[in-house]
């Protein structure tokens, strides 16, 4: 109030000044002109840094930095293409751009470029700064060369998400904004949704948490794979993601950000026949393995139900949620459509665009191309062409989704016009590999702002997890901008520095090696060190854990060592380093081992044989002790953070379950998908991959000592038993870390040396 009578006060004599001045020059003047003049007069007047700045970025940098906070200016500078600019003025590190999102981007460069700073997604790791922030010596200034910035995969949200709590998306979230993200997919809580239409088209409360799958499963759901299993889905789980989810869209939004949230593809709980039984829905292909009873069902698109579902999904969304006018919907995801004629499927398409605009007219859909890849002798040009030309140009988007390895618009006229997104996977299902091609991607992402046509418009990443190799998303993410094309190696360098705090020979010699000799080859399906893979003489147990790499382990071993002799350095992010490159060392020796086994088995060596399995177990029991020493590997965590899920002891203990399966059977005994999320993390590592080998090497050494032959058919019910006992099971283990991570690494470096060197 006291501002207000201020103004009024200065208000009043401007207009007293103003008035004589001009009477006495031209006359009276008309008290209407005369009130806005002087009101531009004090709003020009009152204008000052502090009324440009950026709220919510200063909200952002006191969350990450509060006793730094002050030290930052941020200011909003209308364009019509994202940029920012960063220089040091008066004191202060002062941050232009267009919008927040591009601001977020000018903070992180700053943190990345001149504090030597990472930013970690996830919130237990710290934000660690310089005592003094440096000076920028000159302005720097950066253009975005996309429009679109896209991050995500259905998966994620099964393999590193499905127990966080707020705090966890308000670090990932925070993340995602410092490196430029703009178009996040956002499926968290629509279930709730779901919920309250089934309810409406008729369905009892049983037959739709029936309906759901457990919650890490969810996703799988979600992209119309797989029904029931592991379900009912408690109501506490509906109620809390969908509170959780309306922060997460509102941070989001604050931050820049339009979240893809998802429409009706056709996807429907089978119980609908029962009353619509004039309803056209039939069975989608069979997946993954499953039985019969977990199929998911599909109701035709040019059903008079369809609409219907389509209006009140959306409606109830938006009361719920908001939009952003940008949907994901994905029909026929790696199952079998009804149909595989062109028009059949441009009628699919066509029809479920046109439900979504009955009820948003402003309606745009993104949808995966990964099917027009991984299913390429189905999905001919003839039929992309179809389904993608029958909705109108601008108003699809497509991921094209494993660009790393398999680029898809070159297959497909870039789309056929359609606009798209190049993306990097880089992950499948969590599995804890060394993997990402930099060089390769490095190129293919320039071939494509060169030759890939006027309608590619945007960068994006689909990771199935989060775990590893954090470097390949970062770096993705910088090549939206221009300005940020350095060589590979000058990057490279920048990146050690940031991830020990300084600059430090050694380590960025480490990841000079780990450059030109490992991060050369792409992730790929079924990944895993042979520790994690069912015991076997030979192969890997099974297609979700081949061990195959493509470099020498003496190549990484020397860039382990280099990255040690940066003694006692407490950074939170080269202690990770320490501990991710170490867990791939001994990961690629265990084979050697392995392969040793196996022929002192065939020999009848019966002393060479137990002293390969000791051999064996002891890497498996330092490979977890190595794990334990930081947070983001243990197992512990996964498991507490289920838990703490449940609103009583039995709520508790099905999360747990849930948890414990997605990370090793995946889908129940024997099934196909069996370690398919396999990861090396301490108490799974011991716990259940140790115990594994441990069974192995112990039955194999007993069949010698009785001059009998190992029975591998009585070991794989036996091992089938132990993994389903063990997703039963509620053993404890570690959730915080133990030990030093540099201390330990340096033990196991020297232990394994002769080994793995043979010197």
């Amino acid at each position: 109030m006291r501002q207000l009578k201020l103004v009024d006060k200065i208000m009043g004599t401007v207009l007293s000044s103003l008035t004589k001045g001009y009477n006495r020059l031209f006359g009276p003047i008309h008290k209407q002109l005369l009130l806005v003049i002087g009101v531009l007069i004090i709003s020009v007047g009152c204008s000052s840094p502090a009324s440009q700045e950026n709220t919510e970025i200063r909200k952002m940098i006191n969350r990450l930095a509060p006793d730094y906070a002050d030290e930052f200016r941020f200011v909003l500078v209308p364009d019509s293409v994202d940029f920012f600019e960063l220089e040091s003025k008066k004191g202060k590190v002062v941050i232009s751009g267009n919008n927040t999102n591009s601001l977020a981007v000018g903070l992180n460069h700053y943190f990345k470029y001149y504090c030597n700073t990472s930013i970690s997604w996830y919130a237990n790791d710290p934000v660690q700064l310089p005592e003094e922030l440096p000076v920028v010596t000159h302005k720097i200034h950066r253009k975005a060369r996309v429009d679109k910035r896209f991050f995500l995969n259905y998966c994620t949200f099964g393999y590193s998400m499905p127990w966080w709590q707020w705090r966890d998306w308000e670090r990932f979230i925070d993340w995602m904004a410092l490196n430029g993200i703009n178009m996040p997919l956002a499926i968290t809580g629509q279930e709730a949704i779901w919920y309250k239409v089934w309810q409406q088209f008729g369905l009892n409360d049983q037959q739709i948490r029936e309906y759901f799958t457990g919650p890490a499963h969810l996703p799988w759901h979600r992209m119309s794979n797989l029904d029931h299993w592991g379900g009912p889905l408690p109501h506490s789980w509906l109620d809390h993601q969908l509170e959780l989810q309306k922060k997460i869209l509102k941070r989001e939004r604050e931050l820049g950000m339009k979240p893809v949230l998802p429409a009706f593809a056709g996807h429907v709980p089978g119980e609908l026949r029962s009353i619509y039984p004039e309803a056209k829905i039939s069975k989608l292909g069979f997946w993954g393995g499953f039985e019969d009873a977990y199929r998911s069902e599909f109701l035709d698109p040019f059903d008079p139900l369809f609409p219907k579902i389509q209006k009140a999904f959306l409606e109830e969304q938006t009361r719920q949620f908001g939009t952003d006018h940008i949907y994901g919907a994905d029909p026929f995801n790696e199952v079998e459509p009804p149909s595989w004629e062109p028009e059949y499927l441009a009628n699919v398409s066509n029809t479920i665009y046109k439900t979504m605009t009955e009820t948003d007219p402003s309606a745009q859909w993104v949808q995966m191309s990964w099917i027009f890849y991984f299913e390429r002798k189905h999905w001919t040009n003839e039929r992309i062409e179809a389904m993608l030309k029958a909705v109108p140009n601008d108003r699809m988007v497509l991921l094209d989704y494993y660009c790393e390895n398999k680029q898809v618009w070159p297959m497909t006229d870039s789309f056929y016009g359609q606009p798209y997104i190049w993306c990097y996977l880089g992950n499948f299902g969590g599995n804890t590999m060394l993997a990402g091609n930099l060089a390769e991607v490095d190129k293919r992402i320039e071939n494509t702002f060169q030759n890939g046509g006027d309608n590619m418009n945007g960068l994006g990443s689909t990771l199935e997890a989060l775990d590893v190799n954090p470097l390949m998303y970062e770096f993705v993410f910088e090549k939206a901008w221009n300005g940020d094309n350095m060589p590979l190696d000058q990057w490279m360098r920048h990146w050690a520095d940031r991830r020990c705090g300084d600059k430090d020979d050694k380590v960025q010699e480490a990841w000079e090696v780990l450059l030109q000799k490992i991060y050369k080859y792409p992730a790929r399906l079924g990944q895993a060190t042979l520790t994690n893979a069912r015991p076997s003489f030979n192969g890997s147990g099974n297609w979700t854990t081949d061990p195959h790499i493509d470099y020498n382990n003496k190549e990484l071993f020397q860039a382990w060592e280099l990255l040690l002799e940066a003694d006692n350095n407490d950074r939170n992010a080269y202690q990770y380093d320490v501990v991710n490159i170490g867990r791939q060392v001994l990961g690629n020796h265990f084979m050697v081992l392995r392969d040793q086994f196996t022929a002192s088995y065939k020999d009848g060596e019966l002393e060479a044989l137990k002293r390969t399995g000791q051999q064996m177990m002891d890497l498996l029991n330092d490979l977890d002790g190595l794990l334990a020493t930081h947070s983001s590997f243990l197992l512990g965590r996964w498991i507490e953070e289920a838990r703490a899920m449940g609103a009583d002891e039995a709520e508790a203990d099905y999360y747990e379950n849930n948890a414990r399966n997605i990370i090793t059977t995946w889908g129940g005994k024997a099934q196909s998908l069996n370690d398919y999320a396999n990861r090396s993390w301490a108490g799974l590592t011991k716990g259940f991959y140790a115990a594994r080998w441990e069974m192995f090497v112990n039955d194999v050494i007993e069949s010698v000592e009785k001059n009998e032959s190992f029975d591998e058919a009585v070991f794989f019910d036996k091992v089938t038993k132990f993994e389903t006992d063990w997703v039963d099971g509620n053993e404890k283990y570690n959730s915080r870390p133990v030990g030093n991570s540099n201390q330990m690494a340096k033990q196991l470096l020297e232990k394994y040396r002769e080994q793995i060197l043979g010197k």
